[in-house]
């Protein structure tokens, strides 16, 4: 990943959405070019100099300083996630000069995490890593997502599935807040790990096939993905309406453990325990770690 390039498009991006009335300043110099503040306007809100905001943005974040990085994220109203992501790109221009050799992401998980998983009954569970890969799940959590083991790819890809899979468009109920959240995510994922080989080799073969990746990665939108409600459309027990928690492994760097629950007495718990009958009537989890269903 191009560092300067990402900064470049990431800082403009973010100047370009806020108006001189969001910001409360008074529009000044006649005709604007650009829709969003200009540079000199973010620089002012920042208190650095024009030129000095002109080197940033141009993709050079070598030595900045912290008080200066939160200074630019609230004149650019970043959020908490943009914020973070800002921080990624300069600590990534702070050691490029002595570029760190990246770990490969294991393809599996430790013995212990799959007794974990096979604790967790009564909600889909699984463990993702940083590419967005499903490297080990629990009977629901391979019940919930079985479209997704119908293609032959392993590991299964939440990226792949969204993008490259017809299917995809009815298993999510609002298939583009999916597309959003999913690319969002994978966009702060490349940030905090710029080096890693197989996120660059997802990134490169989503741009190459699919238009909608490509459209929303130029994008440059980041966010954290740490709990909330889904909704899902299951092929077998129809609607789901799961609440979900993400929660990072912190002995298993890059991978994170994701659970599921239902409200209790909701129409989708009892929708979970005829997913669970199903799964293990049709040999799901067998299923799918074997490869496509037949």
């Amino acid at each position: 990943m191009d560092n300067r390039a990402e900064v470049r498009q990431f800082l403009s991006t973010r100047r370009g959405r806020i108006t001189p009335e969001q910001a409360g300043l008074e529009p000044y110099g006649g005709r604007r070019r650009v829709p969003g503040l200009r540079r000199e306007e973010v620089a002012r809100l920042a208190g650095v100099s024009v030129d000095y905001y002109t080197r940033l943005e141009r993709g050079n974040l070598t030595g900045v300083s912290d008080s200066v990085l939160d200074a630019i994220a609230r004149a650019l109203e970043l959020d908490r996630a943009e914020h973070d992501h800002l921080y990624d790109l300069a600590r990534t221009a702070n050691t490029s000069g002595r570029k760190r050799a990246t770990a490969p992401v294991p393809a599996g998980v430790r013995p212990e995490l799959q007794f974990l998983l096979d604790t967790i009954t009564g909600a889909p569970a699984f463990i993702g890593n940083n590419r967005m890969d499903i490297v080990a799940a629990n009977t629901l959590g391979y019940a919930l997502y079985s479209d997704m083991y119908r293609s032959t790819a392993r590991p299964a890809n939440h990226s792949r599935f969204i993008f490259l899979d017809p299917r995809a468009h009815n298993f999510y109920t609002d298939w583009e807040r999916a597309a959003n959240t999913n690319v969002a995510i994978l966009r702060r994922e490349a940030g905090r790990s710029p080096h890693d080989k197989g996120i660059a080799e997802l990134i490169g073969e989503l741009s190459m096939r699919s238009d909608d990746f490509r459209t929303r990665w130029a994008a440059h939108n980041v966010r954290r993905h740490y709990a909330g409600t889904k909704f899902f459309q299951h092929p077998v027990v129809g609607l789901l309406e799961l609440n979900y928690q993400v929660l990072g492994l912190e002995e298993d760097p890059g991978h994170s453990l994701t659970v599921y629950p239902a409200t209790p007495g909701s129409p989708s718990e009892e929708a979970l325990k005829l997913l669970a009958s199903w799964a293990v009537t049709e040999n799901i989890v067998e299923l799918a770690l074997a490869g496509a269903r037949g």
